[in-house]
């Protein structure tokens, strides 16, 4: 069983993770979700319309059961998550991006667990995510700490078809 508490785990030197949103934060987020998915995945110029929408209106309200780490190296914007509430009972976890050169330290797991706890703590009785089949190294991430793939289908999303899938587990 994986202990629960991010506390387990610790970040490397230079990474710190905030909560608060900054002047230029949504800029930057939008930008690195467009540039890195191009160069990984090929995704096309609708990607970023689909992160920028959502992600504003996440900014601009004003819930306390909702939640963005952005991590930072050095004071640069380096990847980000968020908690977004889907009702009362169910979250969803939304723009899990780390910077390719940062992956494989543990960041992502701490921002997970982290955001595991915070939906316990906000009463959430579930956390679900949607993601496509080419992000392999994130679905293991989420199997290992209990995410279920519960619906998998192929659909046209950002200049190709993808396998879309969804992911959930209990809180």
């Amino acid at each position: 069983m994986i202990d629960p508490s991010p506390k387990s785990y610790s970040l490397p030197d230079g990474v710190t993770i905030r909560h608060d949103i900054r002047p230029g934060d949504l800029g930057t987020l939008i930008r690195r979700h467009g540039v890195i998915y191009a160069a990984e995945y090929c995704y096309d110029h609708t990607f970023e319309p689909y992160v920028a929408g959502p992600m504003a209106a996440f900014i601009l309200a004003d819930n306390h059961r909702q939640r963005m780490w952005i991590v930072e190296l050095k004071g640069e914007i380096v990847g980000c998550m968020a908690i977004v509430e889907a009702s009362a009972d169910e979250a969803q976890i939304r723009w899990f991006l780390l910077d390719p050169e940062i992956r494989g330290q543990g960041i992502g797991r701490y921002i997970l667990m982290d955001a595991l706890s915070f939906c316990r703590k906000a009463g959430y009785k579930r956390v679900f995510l949607m993601t496509v089949g080419v992000h392999t190294e994130a679905a293991a991430l989420y199997r290992s700490v209990g995410f279920k793939k519960t619906e998998e289908h192929p659909a046209m999303l950002w200049g190709a078809e993808r396998l879309e899938q969804r992911y959930e587990m209990g809180v």
